[in-house]
């Protein structure tokens, strides 16, 4: 598996930091997690295509996680951008549906895409879920942040990795993290905001779940005034890394 981080920040507006986005390939698949605004320009500065995105699966429904979703189902209406012919599958806690069709009645049905094209799969907002697809098993938990807030585990040739969206101290995520390769964990602010982690917490997170690796991300601007990894060291012992955006990883 190899991870592209698509975007490191928030909804704060930054050159830095694009809002929250992340690409995985994995079983010859493309996965996409969350959709910030921005986040379909900066795929095609790292050589990926919208069309080619199999699955893509939205943590939860705050603006700064799916500011490129109107844009990017919008965009599936246009046959000569949009060249996929097989159905991408959109994962997101149960109430998506709903939430979609209040964007059609906005957008006048701009925001539908094609008959067949999209294969939407609602998972359990309160407990675990998964998918499977082959050679790819998506698992997904929900965490303490806002209601349908949820993080994904995806397995693939061996290897997991952990992509917890927004969350605070959850022993979901724990849970659904446990022994994984790489664990992708907000680390939003250096102070306490109730619904985020603070880099020690995520450190603490991630030795309660026994990761072998964990990458920081989801930065408010304070974050980048300080050492997050030193901070998240505190409590985990394991390798700590700091997201930007266009870095690459292998599981």
């Amino acid at each position: 598996m190899e991870l592209i981080v698509i975007g490191s920040g928030t909804g704060v507006p930054s050159l830095r930091r694009g809002s929250p986005c992340l690409a995985l390939k994995a079983a010859g698949r493309l996965l996409v997690l969350d959709l910030g605004a921005g986040s379909l320009r900066s795929l095609l500065r790292v050589g990926l295509n919208f069309s080619a995105i199999d699955v893509l699966a939205l943590t939860h429904l705050h603006p700064d996680h799916v500011g490129d979703l109107i844009p990017f189902l919008f965009a599936t209406r246009y046959s000569l951008g949009y060249t996929r012919q097989e159905p991408f599958r959109l994962l997101a806690a149960r109430g998506f549906a709903r939430f979609h069709h209040r964007l059609m009645e906005a957008f006048a049905g701009w925001v539908e895409p094609p008959p067949g094209l999209m294969d939407l799969r609602e998972l359990a907002p309160d407990g675990p879920d998964e998918v499977r697809e082959a050679g790819l098993l998506i698992r997904s938990a929900p965490t303490n942040h806002a209601e349908g807030s949820l993080a994904y585990r995806v397995e693939a040739e061996g290897r997991s990795l952990v992509y917890s969206g927004d969350t605070d101290e959850s022993d979901f995520l724990v849970d659904l993290a446990r022994g994984a390769d790489l664990l992708v964990l907000e680390a939003a602010n250096p102070f306490k905001v109730p619904g985020h982690l603070t880099p020690r917490e995520a450190g603490r997170l991630a030795a309660k779940a026994g990761v072998g690796r964990v990458l920081l991300t989801h930065f408010y601007p304070p974050c980048d005034e300080v050492d997050v990894v030193a901070l998240a060291a505190q409590e985990f012992s394991g390798e700590v890394l700091r997201a930007e955006d266009g870095l690459r990883l292998a599981v």
